[in-house]
């Protein structure tokens, strides 16, 4: 059995922990720039907010709804993950985080020791006492059915935290109430196929032949077939690791010089790079592209975007980078208001096994991996971004963006520790 902790509502959540008195009032967390709501409470969507709103349009329901409204801060969220993970791991042998709110625990053999629901569910409760952050957790054989399950479970307290599909009973009856919609794996083209084919609800779907399934879709759809009756099929591993990697920003203020992008670009570059390193992967096209504000109609537009294959795939932060600024100079123009920029590696493969190339003109690259690693090791211990390349600039820049309602970072830095006024 696998067992899917989703943390519930995880950005208010973590906001709530660290402000006292936001039980059951209405909070948001707001997009780079304080621009659209990427994160909400049910109270806030109970008055009539949703995810992607931009905020300037719902000023009259904050304002009278008295909503709390923070800035993103990922070092917050991602320290928080940090600790229920932590204790995940302390209460099951072997987990895998799948996100910075969802974690996949494999429970083969615990079953014979433990009745499954009740000690997921002391698992919850143990999240919660140590970190005050609400988990609802889905049982199933198979990686959908638990991702389902814990759906579920975050919307009826009748399971206090842990939805369990272990017979065929519940499993049908589970596809049967699910939206086609919200089954992992089934996107808008995907759903659109479905309804065309006449199947509307996951069990539709599901009661299909196999035979069926493969002369109408492709592997993926064939294989969120299989997680639904039950049969794991999906590495969520290998999934992650076949993804691009990007790194965007809207910049608080437009920009017009050329440096003020090479920062930009830079620690774009240099965010990627240390996630390729992170799931040790290696990447060997890199797209950067920049944007006028395409809102200011009084200004002239402009966008433009370029991709460069590097001769080996690397996950150098100082190859990368240089890839990227050469590319930002072939598609920089002179006079233009820039408002993003961003930077994509894409073709991403397994960092044990890299094609070589005779004409490599890095010559030193057992030195430079052995760079990035320690320099990696000092990021971690001492914090984020305390070594990094001088072109990524000094202190607060014009295209930072804005976080006028950030919390601390008071679980990262000591500088912004929580206080306590008695």
């Amino acid at each position: 059995m696998i067992a899917l902790a989703d943390c519930n509502s995880f950005f208010c959540s973590v906001e709530k922990v660290f402000h006292p008195g936001l039980d059951e009032k209405p909070v948001c967390v707001l997009s780079c720039n304080d621009g659209c709501i990427v994160a909400l409470t049910p109270e806030a969507k109970a008055i009539g907010l949703h995810r992607g709103d931009p905020i300037f349009k719902m000023r009259d329901i904050v304002e009278h709804n008295n909503v709390k409204l923070f800035s993103t801060n990922m070092y917050l969220y991602a320290a928080m993950s940090k600790r229920v993970n932590n204790i995940l791991r302390t209460a099951v042998p072997h987990t895998e985080s799948y996100s910075i709110d969802e974690s996949f625990l494999y429970l083969d053999g615990m079953e014979k020791l433990y009745n499954l629901e009740e000690y997921m569910r002391g698992v919850a409760e143990k999240v919660k006492l140590y970190t005050d952050i609400p988990v609802s957790v889905g049982i199933a054989p198979s990686k959908t059915l638990a991702k389902m399950g814990s759906k579920f479970a975050k919307q009826y307290k009748g399971y206090r935290s842990v939805c369990m599909i272990d017979n065929e009973d519940k499993r049908r009856k589970a596809l049967e109430l699910f939206e086609l919609a919200d089954v992992w794996g089934i996107g808008r083209q995907t759903l659109a196929k479905l309804n065309y084919l006449g199947i509307h609800t996951p069990l539709e779907f599901a009661d299909k032949k196999e035979s069926w399934v493969r002369s109408h879709f492709n592997l993926p759809e064939v294989q969120t077939w299989k997680e639904l009756n039950g049969i794991p099929s999906i590495n969520t591993a290998e999934v992650a690791q076949k993804q691009s990697i990007s790194t965007s920003r809207s910049f608080g203020e437009m920009v017009t010089s050329i440096d003020s992008l090479r920062a930009s670009v830079a620690d774009f570059a240099a965010s990627c790079a240390n996630k390729l390193r992170g799931q040790h992967s290696v990447a060997s096209t890199i797209t950067v592209y920049i944007m006028s504000n395409r809102f200011r109609e009084d200004l002239p537009q402009y966008s433009n975007g370029q991709t460069a294959i590097l001769p080996i795939s690397t996950s150098d932060t100082i190859e990368i980078t240089q890839a990227a600024l050469s590319v930002l100079e072939s598609i920089y123009r002179e006079g233009i208001f820039y408002k993003k920029s961003g930077v994509i590696l894409g073709n991403i493969t397994d960092a044990s096994v890299i094609q070589q190339n005779l004409f490599d003109e890095v010559k030193n690259r057992p030195q430079r991996f052995q760079l990035m690693k320690s320099i990696d090791e000092i990021n971690h211990k001492f914090g984020l971004k305390k070594i990094k390349l001088a072109v990524e600039g000094e202190g607060h820049q014009s295209w930072h963006s804005k976080s006028e309602h950030r919390s601390g970072n008071y679980l990262s830095n000591i500088n912004e520790i929580l206080t306590i006024n008695i």
